[in-house]
């Protein structure tokens, strides 16, 4: 559904295009640590913290069907029934089933050198549990990638944008589907509620545990959030996420991935194109935040950017990422089922 037009010679993405490896953040640093490593330094460490795959749980979906049965009837029955395969009707610029109604537009502003596009994804659920969560190879650990349509084509999803990519830390409180994977409180999170509710909260000031007790669906760790009071929060303009080794600055002019509140049950997911002069530049975290407010979110928080921000549907990206129609692995993704 790429819509634009940017000055590039690749060909509009097909199905088929948008399920071909690419250069992943981890390619990228394992090349550079390799460098390091054959000059003799001691930096090991670095290659196998940042590069070499982890995993932990292997298969996922049987891991999460496992937790279900053990939970009590009724969270399993919410577990086991969300995202049902009942028919939707599907149109070039969204989709409607009994769980959920999505409407997707592009928005181009400026010109030339200051070209923006990003595009808006309003969810209206009946379900929240109809918004679930992927991670790539079906495994849970560090350092394991995937393109995003990959791992939404492999959940048969209509509609799909990339996660917080949590693989590339060890901290973060991370709970998917109702389950609870990592119990590492590091920062401010976002919660998906059972109930359709959606709150950034303090991970440090909870655990794993007491949020799925409480009806936490889904979490995202990156951050910031954008919105307080009504207004652009204070001193996002000066935030780092992961400055570790081989890491990009989350400030400047970037591709963007945000999520907004406006209700209960209703959301607005935002992929913003950057990095491309001509087609669009980015935005920075504070512009991010505006266009949040604009498009009526009272609450809204970013996650992973860069050459990760990607938006999917229906067999096909949506957006342009870094304006190459290439998209970069990550590590997980929220998704629509058909």
């Amino acid at each position: 559904m790429n819509t634009s037009s940017p000055p590039t010679d690749h060909d509009s993405p097909t199905a088929d295009a948008a399920t071909r490896k690419t250069p992943t953040r981890r390619v990228v640093l394992g090349g550079a640590l390799g460098l390091l490593l054959s000059a003799g330094g001691a930096t090991a460490w670095a290659l196998d913290r940042f590069v070499v795959e982890h995993v932990e749980i292997s298969d996922v979906d049987a891991y999460e069907a496992s937790a279900a049965t053990s939970q009590s009837s009724s969270t399993a029955s919410a577990a086991e029934t969300s995202g049902s395969d009942a028919s939707g009707v599907v149109s070039e610029k969204g989709f409607t089933s009994q769980d959920v109604t999505l409407a997707i537009e592009q928005v181009t502003t400026g010109s030339g050198d200051a070209t923006l596009n990003y595009f808006t994804a309003k969810i209206d659920l009946r379900d929240a549990t109809a918004l679930k969560s992927a991670f790539a190879q079906n495994s849970f650990g560090e350092n394991i990638t995937e393109n995003t349509s990959a791992i939404a084509q492999d959940k048969d999803a209509i509609f799909a944008i990339n996660g917080d990519y949590y693989g590339f830390r060890d901290t973060g409180i991370v709970i998917r589907n109702g389950v609870a994977y990592r119990d590492a409180g590091a920062r401010e999170g976002l919660a998906f509620y059972r109930d359709g509710t959606v709150e950034v909260y303090d991970e440090t000031a909870t655990d794993a545990a007491t949020l799925v007790a409480n009806g936490v669906w889904n979490t995202l760790s990156f951050g910031p959030s954008l919105i307080e009071n009504g207004a652009v929060k204070d001193g996002i303009d000066s935030i780092e996420v992961d400055t570790n080794f081989g890491n990009h600055s989350i400030q400047g002019l970037q591709p963007r991935t945000a999520i907004g509140v406006l209700g209960t049950n209703q959301l607005v997911l935002v992929v913003v194109d950057g990095r491309s002069t001509g087609y669009s530049a980015g935005v920075t975290i504070p512009d991010l935040a505006q266009i949040m407010l604009d498009l009526g979110a009272t609450s809204a928080y970013n996650i992973d950017g860069g050459g990760s921000s990607t938006m999917y549907f229906n067999g096909a990206l949506v957006n342009n990422p870094l304006g190459k129609n290439q998209e970069r692995g990550t590590s997980d993704i929220l998704y629509l089922a058909r």
